[in-house]
C-alpha cells in the first residue's frame, strides 16, 4: 500500500513542497481520489486551473490525468487566477473546480484548492480523499478532456456590472503572480488609467513575494504612489484571490478595514444583512456593522470555513484579515481579489475625497500578522495546551472558536495555529499603545508558561 504524506492534507486545501511532499505522481493519485469523490457526488466534469508557479505546468496535467482515471471529464482552463477557476465552475455549469496553486506560500510550495458540487472541500472532506487513496477506494473510467478560455467571460461579467462614477488613475502591483495577466486589463476595461508594477507572470517572483498581507511586500507600491499622480494602489497575492490597498500617502488599509467600506456599500442596499469576519479582524467591525443596521458574526479563519458559514447563514458579505473577501451580493460568494478591487474602486469613485474616506475609517494601535515558526504539528499541540491551561484574568471574553481570541475592554489578542504552514499566527490590537503592550505581555506570560524556550516575535 502506497502511503501519502499526511501533512499535505491541510484543513482547507492540499499543500506541500514541490519535489518532496508534492510530486506529479502524488498529485495524479490525489486527482484520482478527487475524481472518485466526484463520481460519488454525481458530478460529470471538473474545471482545472493553475497559477503562475513554475511547478504548475507539470502538476496541472498530472492532476487532470488522475481525475480522468475516475471517469470524470476535465475542462482545462490553463493559467488563470483562482477566482476565475471558481467562476468557470458556475459559468460552465460543472459546479466543480480544482485550482493548482501555492497561493501566497514560498516559491517551492504548491497545492490544490478544491470545490465539488458547489462545496469547497475542507476538514474531513479533505481527509476523506487521503482515506480513499489508502483504502484503494477509487472509481475507474476514462474521462473526457477539453480546453476552455474563461478570461473574456469573467472580465466581461465584472465590467458589465461594476460601474465607476468617474475615471480613476491607479497603480496595480501583482508581484509577478498570475493576477498580472488579468488585473491591468480588468481595470482598464472599467475605465481606469493603470500603471503596472511587476505584472509579468514569473514563478521565480524576482521582485517581491506576492503576499500583500506582509508590509515589506508593499514597499515598491508605496514608493510608486509617491512618485505618481495615481490616486490609489492595489496589490494582489500569487493566485489573485486576495487584495491589498495602499493610499496615496503610503498608508496600508488592511483587509479588515477594507471590509468596513464593503459593508457600508452592501448594507446601503441590503439593510439587516449578516456580515462575517474572521478571528484575526479588528473588533471595530462589530460596532461599524451594527451602526449601519447589519448583523456582525465572528468566525474561524480559512476560505472554506468562511464559505461554508456563508452558505449556512445566507450572509451577503464576508472577509478575512488575510485579504480574502467574499461577495454574495451581485457575485457568487467565493473569494476574489480582482473582483474585490473592482468593487472598492466603484465605492471610492463615488466619494468626494478618497483619502478622507480611507483615513476616516476607525483605527486602533495594532500589529500585522506575527508568526511563531514551529515544527510540523507542534503548533497544534501548543495551541491545544494553551486552550486548556491559559488564563487571562483581566479579559472580558475568551473565544476558542479558532485558537484563542481574548477580548478586553480596550483591545484583543489572538493566537491561532495556521492551517497552511506550521506556525502560530498572532495578532494584537489596542485602543492605545499602552493597551497593546499590556495585552501582549499577557500573551507572552501564557505562551512562555507552556513553552518557555519559544522565541516570540513581539
Amino acid at each position: 500500500m502506497t502511503t501519502y504524506p499526511k501533512e499535505i492534507f491541510k484543513a482547507y486545501d492540499i499543500r506541500g513542497i514541490v519535489g518532496k511532499t508534492l510530486t506529479p505522481e502524488i498529485v495524479e493519485a490525489i486527482g484520482h481520489a478527487i475524481g472518485s469523490e466526484a463520481v460519488a457526488r454525481e458530478q460529470k466534469e471538473i474545471c482545472v486551473g493553475r497559477d503562475g508557479r513554475l511547478s504548475g505546468a507539470e502538476l496541472a496535467p498530472a492532476l487532470a490525468r488522475g481525475i480522468r482515471k475516475a471517469g470524470i471529464g476535465v475542462v482545462d482552463l490553463g493559467m488563470v487566477a483562482t477566482p476565475m477557476t471558481y467562476f468557470a465552475a458556475y459559468q460552465l455549469g460543472t459546479n466543480s473546480a480544482v485550482m493548482v496553486t501555492g497561493s501566497h506560500n514560498p516559491p517551492d510550495y504548491n497545492g490544490l484548492k478544491m470545490v465539488l458540487g458547489g462545496e469547497t472541500l475542507s476538514g474531513d472532506s479533505i481527509q476523506k480523499l487521503r482515506q480513499r487513496l489508502e483504502n484503494n477506494d477509487l472509481a475507474h473510467g476514462t474521462g473526457s478532456f477539453r480546453e476552455y478560455a474563461i478570461a473574456d467571460e469573467y472580465l466581461a461579467r465584472i465590467v458589465g456590472d461594476v460601474k465607476l462614477a468617474r475615471p480613476m488613475k491607479i497603480i496595480v502591483d501583482c508581484g509577478n503572480g498570475v493576477a498580472g495577466a488579468f488585473a491591468p486589463r480588468l481595470y482598464r476595461d472599467m475605465g481606469c488609467q493603470v500603471e503596472e508594477l511587476f505584472c509579468e507572470v514569473d514563478g521565480n517572483f524576482p521582485n517581491h513575494h506576492p503576499d500583500p498581507s506582509v508590509p515589506k511586500n508593499l514597499q515598491d507600491l508605496i514608493a510608486a504612489l509617491k512618485a505618481s499622480d495615481a490616486e490609489i494602489g492595489l496589490a494582489f497575492d500569487g493566485d489573485g484571490d486576495r487584495l491589498g490597498i495602499v493610499t496615496k500617502d503610503g498608508s496600508i488599509i488592511y483587509p479588515d478595514r477594507q471590509l468596513m467600506l464593503f459593508a457600508d456599500d452592501v448594507l446601503s442596499r441590503n439593510p439587516g444583512a449578516e456580515i462575517i469576519f474572521d478571528v484575526k479582524s479588528t473588533r471595530k467591525l462589530f460596532g461599524w456593522i451594527r451602526e449601519r443596521g447589519g448583523r456582525p458574526l465572528l468566525w474561524k479563519t480559512g476560505h472554506s470555513f468562511i464559505k461554508a458559514k456563508m452558505k449556512q447563514t445566507g450572509a451577503l458579505l464576508a472577509g478575512e484579515m488575510s485579504g480574502h473577501v467574499f461577495f454574495k451580493e451581485r457575485w457568487y460568494g467565493f473569494d476574489d481579489g480582482l473582483y474585490a478591487g473592482a468593487r472598492m474602486l466603484e465605492y471610492l469613485s463615488r466619494q468626494a475625497d478618497i483619502d478622507a474616506t480611507l483615513h476616516g475609517l476607525p483605527d486602533t494601535v495594532n500589529t500585522p500578522e506575527l508568526q511563531i515558526k514551529m515544527a510540523e504539528g507542534a503548533h497544534y499541540a501548543l495551541m491545544d495546551t494553551l486552550q486548556k491551561t491559559a488564563e487571562f484574568p483581566g479579559s472580558r471574553e475568551v473565544i476558542t472558536l479558532d485558537g484563542l481570541r481574548v477580548e478586553y475592554a480596550d483591545g484583543f489578542g489572538l493566537a491561532r495555529p495556521s492551517n497552511t504552514t506550521p506556525v502560530i499566527v498572532l495578532r494584537f490590537e489596542g485602543d492605545d499603545a499602552e493597551a497593546l503592550k499590556r495585552i501582549q505581555e499577557e500573551f507572552r506570560r501564557v505562551i512562555h508558561a507552556a513553552a518557555p524556550s519559544l522565541d516570540l516575535p513581539f
